[in-house]
This record gives structure tokens, sequence and C-alpha cells, in this order.
């Protein structure tokens, strides 16, 4: 499994590395803890299992989290740094003017985090414990972190018009997506392009 170390800051760490070694230690704890949710859930989790599955004193979880629930929230903040680069990585492919391949290069890489990513199906980009119920204003930082770069791509501002599309569109996209995961665990395809074709539609009166 690749590592994906934090991309900026987390602000739900203790103490944020400054060396190398230190960097390292941290993505090995929150690998065990995104493995660990998906083999026990989140009530089950512990700081020391994640501690005995990182192969690393309880001190060293403690220095950087005072309990799992941070150890969740930071494992949200590195998913969503990851889901940003991995999509920023793939833009440069595109025609600037092409929204509707931003928009299938954001919906496909979500989908190959939900399928692929240990502990993602639980923790998304703010923890949904109990299951089904996203963080508070996790929907707000996702649509944020998107419309900088369709905003970027498009060469245009990232104005308040494109900021309420994004969150409408984050907002209407996470319900739909939950359901075709629960109608079938590796997401109904039939529900996935429903929910393509019901965001290029609603994208278009903004972007075309």
């Amino acid at each position: 499994m690749d590592r994906v170390s934090p991309a900026r800051p987390a602000p739900h760490l203790r103490r944020t590395p400054v060396q190398q070694r230190s960097a390292d230690r941290l993505a090995r704890i929150l690998d065990a803890c995104a493995e660990l949710l998906d083999e026990t859930g989140y009530e089950e989790l512990s700081t020391r299992a994640v501690a005995v599955r990182a192969g690393v004193p309880i001190g060293s979880v403690y220095r950087f989290f005072g309990n799992k629930r941070a150890l969740a929230d930071a494992l949200a903040h590195r998913n969503l740094d990851s889901y940003a680069e991995r999509i920023g990585g793939r833009l440069a492919s595109l025609p600037s003017a092409d929204w509707r391949g931003v928009l299938d290069v954001v919906l496909d890489e979500y989908l190959e985090m939900k399928r692929t990513v240990p502990g993602f199906a639980l923790i998304d980009f703010g923890y949904q414990i109990p299951v089904g119920t996203p963080a508070t204003g996790a929907n707000h930082q996702v649509a944020d972190r998107l419309a900088e770069l369709l905003a970027g791509h498009l060469g245009r501002g990232a104005d308040d018009e494109l900021r309420r599309a994004a969150l409408v569109s984050v907002e209407a996209a996470d319900a739909l997506l939950q359901l075709a995961f629960r109608v079938d665990p590796a997401g109904d395809e039939e529900i996935v392009a429903e929910t393509r074709e019901l965001l290029r539609a609603y994208l278009a009166r903004v972007l075309d």
C-alpha cells in the first residue's frame, strides 16, 4: 500500500513533525488507523491497537493525538489532501475549457478512493460516525478545495457563484453516492451514472 504523508499541517495534530523520521512515524500511525477502521469499525478502535499495528510505542501516538477522535479527524484531513493531489495531477492533461472532463475526474477519483483506500468508506473527508452522518463543515472544505482547483483550471476566479455551485454539487453528490454504495458495496453503476448526469446538467447553468 502506498503511504501518503500529510500535504499540509493537520489542525488536529498536537505536534507537527519537522523531521522525516517523525513524519514517517505519523504516516504509519494513520495507515494503521485506516486499516483498523476497515477491520473493526470506529467503536472498537483504540489508540493502543493503532500503536501495536503501527509498530510504535503508545507514547508516539499520544505525541500526535489526544484520542481516537483526533486520529479520525487527521485521517480525514489526509484523505482530502490526497484527493486534491490526485485530481490536480490529472487536470494538466485536460483542455482548459473542459469543465465536464474535470467533473469526470472529480467523480472518478472519489469512487476510486472509496473502493480502494483503507478507512475511506467510514472516514471519507470528515468522520461519518455514526455511519452516514458527515461531520459539520466537511463538505464545505471539499467544495472550497474543488472550487479552487476548477477555477485554476478554467482560468477564472473562485467567486461566490462558483463556490456556491461547488457546494451544491458536493452536497448532492455526497447524498447520491452514499445511496449508490448502500445499494451496492462497490457503488451501483446506474446511480453513479445518474449522479454524473445530474451534476452536468446543474453545472452547465454556471459554467457554459
